[in-house]
């Protein structure tokens, strides 16, 4: 097991609890009770965010330590890190305006894509090797 994407797996997580709370948080500011979903475009915008990254996390981490047990530990967690860049500009930019995510959600998606045809790469090598 890698230090580098435990570490990044952990901080994926942490990221995810933050954005968890902040959810909560809008509820109270927004005045929007559970279990309702809509209401104000503050408090969804928010809770798009939660919801995107959860949808995001499902597909980056399989790919983050696919990438790290079949091609490289070290540039899975330098991959991972860049996608949790991505994920917090996307955050920050989102819970401003709609239009400010492009940015984050490139950086993540990017991310995410090198990580899943990297380890497609590193299994296929894996396959065909003696």
């Amino acid at each position: 097991m890698s230090p580098w994407t435990s570490l990044i797996t952990a901080l994926t997580l942490l990221l995810y609890l933050v954005i968890t709370i902040n959810v909560g948080r809008a509820r109270g500011k927004y005045k929007v009770p559970p279990p309702q979903m809509t209401g104000d475009p503050g408090f969804e915008r928010v809770l798009r965010v939660q919801q995107n990254t959860l949808e995001q996390m499902v597909f980056f981490l399989p790919a983050l330590w696919l990438f790290s047990f079949y091609v490289n530990p070290l540039w899975a967690g330098g991959i991972g890190a860049v996608w949790l860049v991505g994920r917090i500009a996307y955050a920050w930019g989102y819970y401003q305006a709609a239009e400010k995510r492009a940015i984050g959600f490139a950086i993540s998606s990017i991310s995410s894509m090198v990580l899943l045809l990297g380890s497609l790469f590193g299994i296929i090598l894996s396959l065909v090797q003696p």
